[in-house]
């Protein structure tokens, strides 16, 4: 039964119809989006994911894509999306399944990361082998491999053992040997260059070149293209934050040959972070996230890019060399794929948890479980670091939220295995956070709406069965209700405007701890998020 719920939900959550290509005003509202991603008729609307996906990379191998996005105190970390066509991802995995070798400050014992953590990477393929590098702003750079994607990855090991750098990006040469460029952030934000020893895992200390320096200097890309050594960068502009190369012949530089290729962008927050790749048919594209957060977070765009005297303008373009304003559509890049979007809904009968799902810091070792009662995702209740502080409690598991016309996250809880003192429900968070759940004390159980620091009580909850609801739209507005049923629902709690904060965007999550003791469980049988998905040619994602 929990099969069909979940496939119907799909089919709601993707159908819309189509029309005619809009025709888009030189700028628009922030979040006026209500049709994006693939349009199924050869063409897409940004953003081609309305939903936080931050510090992007990407690069091609044969025909398929493969995009990074920082994770900051998330676990797992560092998530791997795909893609046929640079319009339609889905998320592969990630790369760093244990935080704790980065600092114990991830680790659910401390949760003292917010803000920082993993933050933006580099993806390259070479020597057969998926290469990702990364920077943590307290701890330093680390390196890991696979030769899948999708896993495993490597034990992450650290490549700088100092705080205060940021956005990195490893580059092989025609003669095999491997580069590493990296941007200081405590100075005057100095970028260098070092080579990196054979195996890719550690630089050479002594080769150290500087080849960039300037305030608000980050989001480093390397790449040669027609015997051109391009440093991609983005820098403060006018109070903007834009995307500027510069290049050289040599790869040391001087590097005396600069461009911006970015016009401001204000209006459309700022696109400025990605990846450049081509389709392998001569055209290519910026993946980007747009800078300045709303409370969707950095969401995704793709931005059409024009080869102007050996320069990539991002963008629109209509003088030679002018930097790109934002494109809100175009032609896909590789037209005919099946339209897919990022995975949501979950009814927990798979042996691992699906890749949409991330903890809120490294979660505790055995105290949850999709083994112990079979097609259910139990969590076990114990103590937050703080009473009653939902953002220090360590059992939180969370995915990203969709900025679209329409969404509805429901999920099904058994309350059974429930103990005095615990807390369990649904909630969104980011800077601020609200939640909607059941507070049992002693063998009574109760409603209880939570915003921030206040608790709002309501009815007794009798049974062990417990529906709970949160619905938006395009304006963020969240509106929770529960049900005993699975039927009819009542609305609890003040409307809730999702949030931005610590450099992310909202999450909904699925929370359990007690305040008294280790005690309690609560099973989760399914969560099923319908979103208003771009228009498709069949009715199914």
């Amino acid at each position: 039964m929990k099969k069909s719920i979940l496939l119907l939900s799909g089919i709601v959550a993707s159908v819309q119809f189509a029309g005619s290509v809009p025709v888009d005003p030189p700028s628009r509202a922030w979040g006026d989006w209500p049709k994006w991603g693939d349009q199924g008729d050869g063409t897409y609307n940004n953003p081609v994911i309305p939903s936080d996906y931050s510090d992007l990379d990407c690069i091609r191998v044969g025909n398929d894509y493969y995009a990074i996005s920082s994770t900051f105190q998330f676990s797992p970390g560092m998530v791997i999306l795909h893609s046929n066509d640079l319009v339609n991802w889905t998320i592969l995995g990630h790369a760093v399944d244990d935080l704790t070798p980065i600092s114990s400050a991830m680790n659910w014992t401390e949760m003292n990361r917010y803000g920082k953590g993993i933050w933006a990477g580099a993806i390259r393929y070479h020597d057969k082998k998926f290469w990702l590098y990364f920077g943590t702003p307290d701890e330093g750079y680390f390196m890991t491999t696979a030769s899948n994607p999708a896993g495993p990855w490597e034990p992450l090991h650290p490549v700088i053992k100092s705080g205060g750098w940021d956005d990195c990006c490893p580059f092989w040469d025609d003669d095999g040997q491997g580069y590493f460029v990296g941007t200081n952030y405590t100075g005057p934000c100095t970028t260098y260059l070092w080579k990196l020893t054979p195996d890719g895992k550690d630089i050479i200390p002594e080769s150290r070149v500087s080849i960039n320096e300037g305030a608000h200097r980050e989001a480093n890309k390397f790449l040669k293209i027609n015997g051109w050594y391009y440093h991609l960068f983005s820098e403060v502009n006018g109070g903007a934050r834009v995307v500027m190369m510069q290049r050289s012949k040599t790869i040391t530089g001087p590097y005396t040959e600069r461009r911006q290729l970015t016009a401001k962008n204000r209006e459309e927050k700022e696109p400025n972070q990605g990846g450049l790749v081509d389709n392998g048919k001569g055209a290519w594209y910026f993946l980007t996230h747009h800078g300045s957060g709303s409370w969707e977070g950095r969401c995704v765009s793709l931005l059409p890019v024009t080869w102007i005297d050996g320069w990539p303008i991002m963008g629109e373009t209509h003088a030679a060399g002018e930097p790109g304003k934002m494109s809100w559509s175009g032609k896909l890049p590789v037209p005919g794929g099946r339209i897919v979007t990022p995975q949501g809904s979950d009814d927990f009968t798979a042996s691992l948890l699906a890749p949409q799902w991330e903890w809120n810091y490294q979660p505790r070792a055995g105290m949850w479980s999709l083994k112990e009662k079979p097609g259910f995702l139990r969590l076990k209740a114990y103590k937050p670091l703080k009473a009653d502080d939902l953002m220090k409690a360590g059992n939180t598991l969370t995915q990203r939220c969709f900025r679209t016309t329409r969404n509805e996250v429901i999920t099904k809880m058994d309350l059974s295995g429930m103990a005095d003192g615990q807390k369990a429900g649904l909630c969104h968070f980011a800077g601020q956070h609200s939640a909607l759940g059941v507070s049992q004390e002693g063998a009574a159980r109760t409603l209880e709406f939570r915003l921030n620091g206040k608790n709002t009580p309501g009815p007794a909850i009798k049974g062990n069965d417990l529906w709970l609801r949160s619905s938006w739209g395009i304006d963020g507005k969240s509106q929770y209700a529960f049900s005993t049923d699975g039927r009819n629902y009542q609305d609890f709690g003040e409307t809730y405007q999702l949030d931005w904060g610590h450099y992310r965007g909202d999450r909904i999550g699925i929370y359990n701890f007690n305040n008294k003791t280790e005690a309690g469980v609560v099973d989760v049988d399914y969560l099923i998020y319908n979103y208003a998905g771009p228009v498709t040619k069949t009715g199914t994602r």
